[in-house]
C-alpha cells in the first residue's frame, strides 16, 4: 500500500475501532458495577477514553506484526479488573460480566449498520467518508464479538462457559487460562482459526445486517 492509501485506511478506521475496544471495555466494567463490583470504577475504567483502555503491546504492537506477517489481526486491551468476591454469585455474575463485552459490540455493530443504511449511496465526500467508516465499524464489531465468544480463557466465551459449568468442569477449563492466549494465536497462525470464524462474521453480520433493515 503506498503512503497515502494507508493514511487513509487508519483516518476512516480510527474511530471505530477504537470505540469498538472502548465499548468492549467499559460493558466489562458497567455490567460488574451493576453486580456489585466498583473496582472498575475506582480505577477510572468507567470511562469513555479508548487511552484508558489502549494495551502498548496487545492493541498496538502485535495486531501490526500479525498483519504484517499473516493478514490477519489479533490483539488485546487493557484487561478491566474484576473482584469477584464483591459478586453474591460469583460463577453466574462472572459469566455475565465476561458476555458484556461481546454484547456491546453486537450493539456497536447495529449502531454502525444502521449508521450505513442511511449514508450508502451518498454522492458528497463527507456521507462517502461516514459510509466507509460505517462499514469498518459494523466489521470490526461483529469480529470482535465473535471472535470474543470462542470458549478459550482468558477469551469472554472462557469465562462464560467457566462461569455456567459444574464446579469440576469449570475448574478443569480454567486452568486451561495461562495457556489461552497462545492456543490463539497459534490457532492463527496456523491457519486454522480462519475457516471457523469466517462463517460465524459473515452469519452475525447478515442478521446484524437484517436487523438494520437490508
Amino acid at each position: 500500500m503506498q503512503g497515502s492509501s494507508i493514511l487513509e485506511t487508519i483516518a476512516v478506521a480510527i474511530i471505530p475501532v477504537l470505540y469498538a475496544i472502548t465499548f468492549h471495555e467499559l460493558a466489562h466494567g458497567w455490567a460488574a458495577r451493576k453486580l456489585g463490583d466498583r473496582t472498575a470504577e475506582m480505577m477510572g475504567r468507567l470511562s469513555l477514553n479508548p487511552l484508558k483502555h489502549i494495551d502498548p503491546v496487545g492493541t498496538v504492537l502485535v495486531p501490526i506484526l500479525l498483519i504484517t506477517f499473516t493478514g490477519f489481526a489479533f490483539g488485546w486491551a487493557k484487561p478491566v479488573p474484576v473482584a469477584t468476591r464483591n459478586f453474591k454469585n460469583p460463577g453466574r455474575d462472572m459469566a455475565v460480566v465476561a458476555a458484556a463485552g461481546p454484547g456491546a459490540n453486537v450493539a456497536m455493530a447495529l449502531f454502525w449498520a444502521v449508521v450505513l443504511r442511511f449514508a450508502i449511496g451518498g454522492d458528497t465526500g463527507p456521507t462517502q467518508f461516514i459510509a466507509a467508516m460505517a462499514i469498518i465499524g459494523l466489521q470490526i464489531n461483529v469480529i470482535l464479538a465473535v471472535f470474543n465468544l470462542l470458549p478459550i480463557p482468558p477469551l469472554d466465551g472462557g469465562r462464560v462457559l467457566t462461569g455456567v459449568l459444574p464446579p469440576r468442569q469449570s475448574t478443569a477449563l480454567g486452568r486451561l487460562e495461562p495457556f489461552g492466549l497462545p492456543i490463539v494465536l497459534i490457532l492463527i497462525v496456523t491457519g486454522v482459526l480462519g475457516p471457523i470464524l469466517t462463517p460465524l462474521v459473515q452469519n452475525v453480520q447478515q442478521l446484524v445486517l437484517n436487523l438494520a433493515g437490508f
